[in-house]
């Protein structure tokens, strides 16, 4: 008896790449747009020191989060790459920001960038920790309750004809099947740590 798994993979690929496509629609109006207005006014300055000045930033942020949603629609262990590429996006993420402060501080006078680079230095790796934990966390709880998920009321089966006689049967493992062996490892695991701590006196 088999699983059928919805793929979410498709999904996840055309809806991120209808975000990037309307990421560059935005650019392109915004770049005609100051065609017809000032340079001198705040709009045209907002647009040209944060838009266009990190276009590139901007792009690489919107290809690196695309890159770990695709990686994060695999079953596992295909998806383990995702986290850590999420947490390099969110470094990218503020650097952005801080670009901003920096344009604030030039346009306005302000000392926006001064107060939070120092910060950032500590924030950095700790938002790179936290992004990688949840990840992860985030990957080990779908294995814990995949078996739940895949009994319940909505879950659809789909029966594999067995095979014909004659015809060789293959012993190579799927992913889904590798992942059920790594939850049931798990689960001995924490079954076993259960047990040393009751013997415990």
């Amino acid at each position: 008896m088999g699983r059928y798994r919805n793929g979410s993979v498709q999904w996840v690929f055309v809806s991120r790449m209808i975000g990037i496509i309307c990421f560059l629609i935005v650019v392109v109006l915004a770049k005609i747009l100051t065609t017809f207005i000032s340079p001198d006014g705040i709009y045209y300055k907002a647009v040209e020191g944060i838009l266009f000045a990190n276009f590139w930033l901007l792009l690489l942020i919107a290809i690196v989060m695309f890159v770990a949603d695709i990686f994060g629609a695999f079953p596992f262990p295909l998806n383990l790459p995702a986290p850590i590429i999420k947490a390099f996006g969110s470094i990218f993420c503020i650097a952005f920001i801080l670009n901003v402060f920096r344009w604030v501080d030039i346009s306005f006078g302000t000392t926006l960038f001064q107060l939070f680079w120092m910060p950032s230095l500590i924030l950095i790796p700790l938002l790179f920790i936290l992004v990688l934990a949840t990840g992860y966390f985030e990957i080990m709880r779908r294995l814990w309750l995949q078996p739940r998920l895949d009994t319940g009321p909505g879950a659809e089966v789909v029966h594999q004809e067995p095979p014909e006689f004659g015809q060789e049967v293959s012993n190579v493992k799927s992913w889904e099947e590798i992942g059920a062996e790594f939850r049931m490892m798990l689960f001995d695991i924490i079954h076993r740590f259960r047990q040393e701590i009751k013997k415990k006196p």
